[in-house]
């Protein structure tokens, strides 16, 4: 059974459904609220088809915004830690993306992920940085081996890390 959560932002009195997480504050996670029965959750209680949604084999979008503010928009592997509310996408250190988010500076560029599967969707919105070092390259790629397949050899390569502050979607 799915419950309607509600996202901090509202569409001109139109009501969001899926799940929504709003904006951390201080570094803690702020809960969602659900409408239905008052409860609040964190992320990592969001349900299971949530977190199976976002286990299960899918290509996703990563949207960053370029200098004049229209949307780059390109295709990813992206993993999911729950538990510390983080996103992590491998990539190119010579990428676009990249150069987008090491321009917004050290507070990290607004960015979103999305995946899509029929009729099911999840949306994952947060502030991305750069992460170069050895560890956190080599537990990106185990974290996207277990939910893909081992990555190609790239010495180049380096994590985008997404601090999740709002989730929406309806699994």
């Amino acid at each position: 059974m799915r419950t309607p959560f509600h996202s901090s932002r509202r569409a001109a009195g139109r009501r969001t459904s899926g799940t929504g997480i709003p904006v951390l504050q201080g570094g803690e996670q702020v809960d969602s609220h659900d409408r239905t029965t008052g409860e609040t959750r964190a992320m990592k209680d969001l349900g299971e088809g949530f977190h199976t949604f976002w286990r299960e084999r899918h290509l996703a979008t990563l949207t960053t915004v370029r200098a004049d503010g229209t949307p780059h928009v390109v295709p990813v592997g992206v993993t999911l830690d729950a538990g510390s509310g983080i996103a992590r996408v491998i990539t190119s250190g010579g990428s676009n993306k990249v150069s987008l988010i090491r321009a917004a500076g050290q507070e990290g560029a607004a960015v979103a992920v999305c995946q899509v599967d029929g009729r099911r969707w999840s949306t994952l919105e947060g502030r991305a940085v750069i992460r170069e070092d050895p560890g956190s390259v080599a537990d990106a790629e185990r974290r996207y081996t277990e939910r893909y397949r081992q990555p190609r050899e790239n010495p180049k390569r380096v994590v985008i890390e997404i601090r999740v502050t709002r989730v929406l979607g309806n699994v």
